[in-house]
This record gives C-alpha cells, sequence and structure tokens, in this order.
C-alpha cells in the first residue's frame, strides 16, 4: 500500500521558518511535489523536484521556499524561510509512484501552515 505522511507544519509568524517533511513508503517515486490549498482558493502548486534533483517554483515562493528529497529514505521536503501571511494553507504532498502499468498520483492528507502574529 502506497501512503504519503507529511508532518512539520504549525502556527508560525511573519517571517519566521518552517520544514515540512512527506514520507513516502510502498513504492518507489519519480517526481514529487508540495502543493497547498487556502481556505476558498483552489489548490495551487508549490514546487516539484524529479527523482534526479530538478526542481521547479511558484513565482509567489521563488528565492523563500526550498525543495528537496532523500530518494535512499524516499522523503521529500520543503524547507519555508520568511513566511507571510498568505503563506497560510493546507500543505500536500504528490508523488507519481512508478507501476508496471505507468505512473501513478498519490497524495497525503495535508498538514496545516499558519502564518499569523
Amino acid at each position: 500500500q502506497v501512503q504519503l505522511v507529511e508532518s512539520g507544519g504549525g502556527l508560525v509568524q511573519p517571517g519566521g521558518s518552517l520544514r515540512l517533511s512527506c514520507a513516502g513508503s510502498g513504492s518507489r517515486f519519480s517526481v514529487m511535489g508540495w502543493y497547498r490549498q487556502a481556505p476558498g482558493k483552489q489548490r495551487e502548486l508549490v514546487a516539484t523536484i524529479s527523482s534526479g534533483g530538478i526542481t521547479k517554483y511558484a513565482e509567489s515562493v521563488k528565492g523563500r521556499f526550498t525543495i528537496s528529497r532523500d530518494n535512499a529514505k524516499n522523503t521529500m521536503y520543503l524547507q519555508m524561510n520568511s513566511l507571510k501571511p498568505e503563506d497560510t494553507a493546507v500543505y500536500y504532498c504528490k508523488a507519481d509512484g512508478r507501476t508496471p502499468g505507468g505512473l501513478i498520483a498519490y497524495w497525503g492528507q495535508g498538514t496545516q501552515v499558519t502564518v499569523s502574529s
């Protein structure tokens, strides 16, 4: 059974930092990524990383967030610095799992990030 488990969310003041983790099990993953959904808004891409380490970021987080992964541990990270109130959202981990029939997208349960003074 494939699982993605996020951790590391919480309440932080503006300008602060948080590090999210996404631990995967049950599959090897190609592209992994972080998405977020704020109340009343659609889920949006934050950042992705390939198995080879190629990264992409949303313009709104460039220079502040860093995505990384440890393939040996099947784990992905999101280091978030200089956090702003508009970063408040539920953050979801997504990973494309390799199967004999192709790639299947898996999602984690989400972790809440709240940026507020």
